[in-house]
């Protein structure tokens, strides 16, 4: 993979319009200008917990004391979606709409390969107070490979459409994606993108996507991912940043720390409330 910063989250002046709105936004609701409702409270660093042993095989988890519930916050897709917003639309294709994301699917044959992860999103509604779950909303969920780069868009994976797929909410309003452990790239701490959408067919059609924004794994998971094979790259990465200096989590993370659990010899799961 180039050492050179890649364009998806390529840094603040890429992604300052999204930043500022959401400081703005939290900015009003401080003098109480703007309401906001979500399932965490505002962003406070003692609400994120993390642990780990030698061996890896601990969870890293974040929780909020908070009865409140605020939406997810929004984010940025970055410029490599395939949601037909920036080139090309995998929302439309046949084969999207899978569980497991790991292998490219139609013509592309291509698999990515890294540490197992489950990805298990629940869809609530904010305006309830988080209580009740979206039954037969949609997520589309998309990240990068073990070298850190996106299919449809990176050099030598323009033709693969792997880690990418699409699941309706069930009952509990959850999805639940195989995946793989995404890479550390250059200037981004490690993250996954989601987009909700209404219903699955709003989703396969690419329209009225309800919130867009990114799931967060916590440091000390990170760490022993990136000791494994394949993950090099990574470890140099990760030395550079934290979630306190990353242009995307740096405003607040709590609500997108994902808890994950597992090893790398028996993969990890990481789960995350999803208010919208």
């Amino acid at each position: 993979m180039s050492e050179e910063l890649h364009d998806h989250d390529r840094g603040l002046s890429f992604d300052l319009p999204t930043l500022q709105r959401r400081k703005m936004i939290r900015l009003l609701a401080g003098v109480g200008l703007v309401p906001l409702v979500g399932c965490s409270s505002d962003d406070s660093d003692n609400s994120a917990s993390s642990s780990s042993s030698s061996a890896g095989s601990s969870s890293s988890a974040a929780s909020s004391g908070s009865a409140e519930c605020e939406t997810i916050p929004g984010e940025t897709a970055g410029p490599y979606p395939g949601d037909g917003s920036n080139g090309v639309n995998v929302l439309k294709e046949s084969g999207v709409v899978r569980k497991d994301i790991t292998s490219s699917f139609g013509s592309a044959s291509g698999k990515a390969e890294g540490v197992p992860l489950t990805v298990t999103l629940t869809v609530v509604d904010a305006a309830s107070g988080c209580g009740t779950p979206k039954e037969g909303a949609a997520v589309y969920l998309w990240h990068c490979d073990r070298d850190g780069n996106y299919s449809l868009y990176s050099e030598g994976v323009t033709e693969e459409n792997y880690l990418r797929g699409v699941q309706e909410t069930d009952a509990k309003g959850q999805v639940t994606f195989t995946s793989i452990f995404p890479a550390c790239y250059t200037g981004r701490w490690p993250h996954i993108h989601f987009e909700v959408y209404g219903s699955l067919e709003d989703a396969t059609n690419a329209t009225s996507i309800t919130a867009t924004s990114q799931l967060a794994f916590a440091k000390d998971v990170c760490d022993t991912v990136y000791a494994s094979d394949g993950y090099d790259r990574s470890v140099q990465n990760m030395s550079q940043l934290s979630l306190e200096t990353d242009n995307i989590f740096s405003d607040g993370y709590d609500q997108q720390l994902a808890t994950t659990k597992g090893s790398v010899e028996k993969g990890y799961t990481a789960t995350l409330t999803v208010p919208v």
